[in-house]
């Protein structure tokens, strides 16, 4: 029964038989169902035992019966502990502090968080929150429930289609949801496509606007693709051109790859250090000493301490520093090559726009010198190319 809950609440005492008859002594308590545990004999051969505090007084006749009598070894459990605590009056009072303090901060609001994908500045929701008392360090007591809370903010935001508050201890948190509004299409005036670079046309779709070349037709940068002047001579109107216009476009590159490339890699070798922070400051309290490190990288993680989810201004922080070295990869020249027009085609790809597609490379001239193989590429790349221009 020793170290339970229930003999901890009832409180148990370790007792020391003296003189008499120790097993008429064992045998009256089984006989009257007085339960004790952890009987054993000390080396003077005297019987020891554990017992609860009502049962301890349960055992007198039971010692006069076996001409016995006991001696408490040490005294456990909450009334024990109780007992001493009214001894301790300046300790009982600062418990009771303790905990009115605990009580009276349980009732103020100490984190106040802004939720959803909102247009609105959140400063202008704060501040409509505070003035219908939605504020830290505020006395929860004092505020309105959650459905009227909601009702009322709503009131002061006439922008937003919907707000909830929703109350959590000493959290609350605010969601605001956006009302639907119209798209705002911009005013477009009339237009034509023109091409932006020298291509050849492979294709051409009009949307909205008259088309002035055909596929495999030869353009020079500026020259009118999609009209936006529609009708004839006598009767034609402006519009907003629109369409798509693909065109094959030359590109030349001119490629340096290294035949050695160099990149860090870690050894699994760290140090680590730990600091407590306060405020603005770091106190080292472990880690000291200088790595033997040339070449090192460090990685920092910072906790801080938090009361009802509130940051506090300490906590700890850990840098790890890890050892770092550097390791040359040797290529041959057609690695060195093929890399560099990997790295060309993705450049090219990123510059010429989403739809574009290398359609052929050519590569003009090729060397190997200083370490390096120096290229020049000729890309054949379908992109698109039309690009608007007012009409004037």
């Amino acid at each position: 029964m020793k170290g339970t809950w229930v003999a901890t609440l009832r409180g148990y005492v370790w007792v020391k038989l003296i003189g008499g008859e120790a097993e008429a002594f064992l045998n009256a308590a089984t006989k009257e169902q007085v339960p004790l545990w952890n009987i054993s004999y000390n080396r003077a051969g005297e019987l020891n035992f554990g017992v609860s505090v009502p049962d301890f007084f349960r055992l007198r006749p039971l010692l006069r019966e076996s001409g016995s009598r006991t001696r408490i070894l040490s005294r456990h459990g909450l009334p024990f502990r109780m007992a001493r605590l009214a001894r301790r009056k300046t300790f009982a009072g600062g418990m009771l502090a303790f905990v009115a303090a605990l009580f009276l901060l349980s009732t103020l609001v100490w984190d106040v968080r802004v939720e959803g994908n909102s247009a609105i500045p959140e400063e202008k929701i704060r501040q409509a929150a505070k003035e219908e008392g939605i504020f830290e360090y505020q006395w929860s007591f004092r505020l309105q429930d959650a459905a009227s809370l909601s009702q009322r903010l709503a009131l002061r935001l006439p922008e937003a289609a919907w707000v909830g508050v929703d109350r959590r201890g000493t959290s609350i948190s605010i969601t605001v949801i956006d009302s639907t509004k119209p798209e705002k299409l911009t005013l477009e005036g009339p237009r034509h496509l023109v091409a932006k670079t020298d291509a050849v046309v492979t294709r051409i779709i009009a949307e909205n606007g008259r088309p002035k070349v055909e596929r495999n037709d030869r353009v020079r940068k500026g020259d009118i693709l999609i009209s936006g002047i529609i009708g004839d001579e006598q009767r034609n109107k402006a519009v907003v051109s629109k369409g798509k216009v693909m065109g094959l476009v030359w590109h030349e590159y001119r490629i340096e790859s290294p035949l050695v490339t160099k990149s860090k890699n870690l050894t699994g070798a760290a140090q680590e250090r730990s600091y407590l922070i306060i405020g603005n400051r770091a106190l080292q309290i472990s880690g000291y000493g200088e790595p033997s490190y040339e070449n090192s990288q460090t990685r920092t993680s910072v906790h801080r301490a938090q009361l009802w989810k509130k940051l506090m201004p300490f906590g700890t922080m850990k840098e790890h520093e890890l050892e770092v070295i550097e390791i040359e990869k040797k290529r041959t020249p057609a690695e060195a090559k093929e890399a560099g027009l990997a790295q060309a085609r993705a450049e090219m790809l990123a510059k010429a726009g989403k739809d574009a597609v290398i359609k052929a490379e050519n590569i003009l001239h090729e060397q190997t010198e200083n370490g390096k193989v120096l290229l020049t590429v000729l890309f054949e790349v379908e992109q698109s190319i039309a690009i608007e221009r007012p009409i004037g």
